[in-house]
């Protein structure tokens, strides 16, 4: 019985968290967050801009080859050759082109 008296008055002296020390901690949480989304919205643009060049230098290439296999050189032919997939030659057509 006393286990039980000392085991509830103990308990009874645990404090939770103020609403001082939760706002701090979301104030921290939402600069931290400040922070952090601008540097990955730039990552996402470099990507991007990476694998439209890397799509400009395939298609390039699968021309060159195509080229010099005799084949035409075209889009709709280098799909009906397999050089390229078909949705390579849409992703590439939506591309700015240089």
């Amino acid at each position: 019985m006393r286990k039980l008296k000392h085991f509830i008055m103990k308990n009874k002296q645990v404090k939770g968290f103020t609403l001082v020390e939760m706002v701090i901690v979301i104030a921290i949480i939402a600069m931290l967050i400040l922070l952090i989304v601008p540097g990955l919205s730039k990552q996402k643009e470099r990507a991007t801009t990476k694998t439209d060049e890397a799509l400009r230098t395939t298609i390039e290439t699968q021309r060159q080859l195509a080229e010099d296999n005799g084949d035409g050189t075209s889009l709709e032919e280098l799909v009906k050759k397999e050089y390229i997939s078909q949705k390579q030659k849409e992703r590439y057509e939506k591309l700015p082109q240089k």
